[in-house]
C-alpha cells in the first residue's frame, strides 16, 4: 500500500477527528500527487511519519484524501465493510418501527462518499467519491450479507461525481421496481426509485414532519415545492382540513395526488414555479392557515450565497403573503451554506417588509438517521423553523 504524507501542522484537523485533507495539505515534494491513482487506498501519515489512518485518495480532486479508519494497520475488506453496515443497521434498528430510512450517511456511518437509502427489501445507493467506487463490489457484497435486500439500485447519476472524475450511470442488481410504496408514521407514499430525485425519498424531513400535528388541525394547508406531497399527506394525515401542494414537476404532481389517495385524501395540485403560483395565488386573494416552504439546496456553493439568499428571502415573503391572521409558517433549508441563523435573519426581515410579527416556535433539523459527524460541520445541513406570523 503506498503511503502518502501531510505537511508539517496539516494533520490537526485529521487528529481531531475530521476525515478528509486537501490537495495543498499533500507533502508532494515527499509523496507526489501523480504518483497516485484515483481512488487508491493509502496510508496517511504526517509530516514525521507517524501513521494517521487509512484513507482513499484522488490526486485530481481538491478534496483529496478521504479516511477510513484511524487505525493505520486495519484491512479494508469485506468483513470491514460489514461491520460498518451492522453499525449502522443497528442504529436504525433501535429508532424506526419500519425498515424505511437512511441507512449510511456518508462520514457520519464512517462510510465516506456513501449514502444508503432503505425501502424495506430494496436499497438506493449513491457513491460519489473515487474511493468507494473501488470499494464498490466489497460495499455491495456487505450489503447483501447483513440486509439481504430483494435489489439494490445504484443512482450514480448525481453532479458530485464529476468532480471526482466519474461517469454517471445507473445500474441495478437483483428485483428493483420504478416505484415503492413507503412508510412514514403509518401514513403511505409512493417514491419514485428510478425517476424521481436523488434516491427517490426525502428520509431527512421525517422527524419534522412528525411534529405537523398541532399546526395542521383543521387548518388549510399550502406544501411548496411539495415534491411527492410529504407534507402535504402527512398534514392530512393529522386532521387538515384541506391540502394544496405546488411544484414545477408534473410527475411529482401526480405522485402526490396518488400518495393521497393511498391514504383516503385528496390535494389540490397547482404545477409551476413556486414563487409564480404564490403571485397567482395572492392576486386570487386565497390564504392558508399553513404554509410550508421547503425548497431543494438554493446555494450549492458559497459564492452563490448572495443570490440563494434572495431567493430565500423571495420565497418566504410570498408565503406570509398568502398566510391567513395568525397563521403557521415552516421554513426549511438543506443548504448547508445557510445557517439557521441565517434563516432566522431573513424570516425576520421579511415579516417585516409584509408587515407580520414573526414568532419562532421551535427548530427541526435532519433526522437521527442523518446522524451529524461532530468534526464535520457539513453533515449538519438541514433546518426548519416553525413560525407564527401575526398581523403586525
Amino acid at each position: 500500500m503506498n503511503v502518502l504524507r501531510l505537511k508539517t501542522h496539516e494533520d490537526r484537523r485529521l487528529r481531531a477527528g475530521h476525515l478528509w485533507a486537501y490537495s495543498n495539505e499533500v507533502d508532494t515534494e515527499q509523496t507526489p500527487l501523480k504518483g497516485f491513482a484515483a481512488g487508491e487506498l493509502v496510508r496517511v501519515e504526517d509530516s514525521r511519519g507517524k501513521p494517521l489512518g487509512m484513507g482513499t485518495v484522488n490526486p485530481h480532486a481538491l478534496l483529496t484524501v478521504r479516511m477510513l479508519t484511524s487505525n493505520a494497520k486495519a484491512s479494508i475488506d469485506v468483513d470491514w465493510f460489514i461491520r460498518r453496515v451492522t453499525q449502522a443497521l443497528t442504529l436504525r434498528d433501535c429508532l424506526y418501527p419500519s425498515p424505511h430510512y437512511r441507512l449510511i450517511f456518508g462520514e457520519s456511518d464512517g462510510l465516506p462518499g456513501v449514502v444508503v437509502d432503505r425501502f424495506d427489501e430494496v436499497l438506493v445507493v449513491q457513491i460519489t467519491t473515487a474511493g468507494m467506487e473501488l470499494l464498490k463490489p466489497l460495499l455491495t457484497e456487505a450489503l447483501m450479507e447483513v440486509i439481504k435486500p430483494s435489489g439494490i439500485l445504484f443512482r450514480n447519476d448525481t453532479a458530485m461525481r464529476e468532480s471526482e472524475g466519474l461517469p454517471a450511470e445507473n445500474s441495478s442488481i437483483g428485483t428493483v421496481p420504478d416505484e415503492v410504496e413507503v412508510l412514514e408514521a403509518g401514513v403511505r407514499f409512493i417514491a419514485p426509485l428510478s425517476a424521481g430525485q436523488k434516491t427517490g425519498w426525502f428520509y431527512d424531513q421525517v422527524s419534522n414532519r412528525n411534529r405537523l400535528a398541532p399546526y395542521a388541525k383543521g387548518s388549510r394547508v399550502l406544501d411548496v415545492f411539495s415534491y411527492t406531497g410529504g407534507w402535504a399527506t402527512r398534514a392530512l394525515a393529522f386532521g387538515a382540513a384541506s391540502a394544496t401542494v405546488i411544484d414545477s414537476s408534473a410527475t411529482a404532481i401526480e405522485l402526490a395526488q396518488r400518495s393521497a389517495a393511498l391514504n383516503g385524501h385528496e390535494v389540490e395540485a397547482i404545477r409551476g414555479d413556486a414563487l409564480e403560483a404564490l403571485k397567482a395565488l395572492r392576486q386570487e386573494g386565497r390564504t392558508f392557515d399553513l404554509v410550508v416552504v421547503d425548497p431543494p439546496a438554493l446555494i450549492k456553493r458559497k459564492k452563490d450565497e448572495e443570490a440563494g439568499q434572495a431567493h430565500y428571502a423571495a420565497l418566504n415573503r410570498a408565503a406570509m403573503q398568502v398566510l391567513a391572521a395568525d397563521g403557521f409558517l415552516i421554513s426549511c433549508s438543506c443548504s448547508h451554506h445557510l445557517s439557521a441563523d441565517s434563516l432566522q435573519r431573513i424570516l425576520l426581515r421579511e415579516a417585516r417588509v409584509v408587515a407580520r410579527r414573526l414568532q419562532m416556535l421551535e427548530s427541526g433539523a435532519q433526522g437521527p438517521d442523518h446522524p451529524v459527524h461532530p468534526a464535520i460541520p457539513e453533515t449538519r445541513y438541514l433546518k426548519a423553523w416553525f413560525c407564527r406570523a401575526t398581523a403586525g
